[in-house]
């Protein structure tokens, strides 16, 4: 399975937007910029998480994006549903029904052992997703990324926040 780019950009603006103070918003031109990305393309993936109503948007010079909930509050399968939808990784055509030694007019019964194996793998990989929220990601963040870095991106962030 490949995920579209915009799940990881969205899911890197998620985090920094979670780090954003309360009332503060940040343009998707500051999102790009720190994210080597273009900003026409991510700006898509940002109306993708505002219509899952995942993010806040205000217009203006100060205006941007910041999240709608607590990141407690938000998974990361809320986040790759609002980019990729909803809809099941793998779809099954039944091709079983092909099989030239079926006789005329059979079909086959119940669903498929193929069928079933992908849809709980499916199913296992969104359990995963569900049990990580931003605030989780944030501490494995703040753990793992070097002080120095954490410190000198949250003022890049501040300094550009509406």
């Amino acid at each position: 399975m490949i995920l579209k780019s915009q799940v990881e950009w969205a899911l890197h603006c998620c985090a920094i937007l979670s780090g954003l103070p309360e009332g503060r918003y940040l343009s998707t031109k500051a999102l790009a910029e720190l994210h080597g990305l273009p900003k026409e393309y991510l700006s898509k993936a940002l109306q993708s998480l505002s219509q899952a109503g995942l993010v806040d948007t205000t217009l203006g010079p100060s205006g941007g994006y910041r999240l709608a909930k607590g990141p407690a509050d938000i998974t990361f399968l809320d986040i790759v549903e609002a980019v990729e939808g909803k809809s099941r990784t793998f779809v099954c055509n039944n091709i079983r029904d092909n099989n030239p030694c079926l006789a005329k007019n059979q079909r086959s019964r119940g669903t498929c052992a193929v069928a079933r194996i992908m849809w709980e793998a499916d199913e296992a990989w969104r359990e995963k997703l569900r049990s990580i929220t931003l605030a989780d990601l944030g501490e494995m963040l703040a753990e793992e990324t070097p002080a120095a870095l954490w410190k000198a991106t949250f003022a890049w962030v501040s300094d550009r926040a509406g």
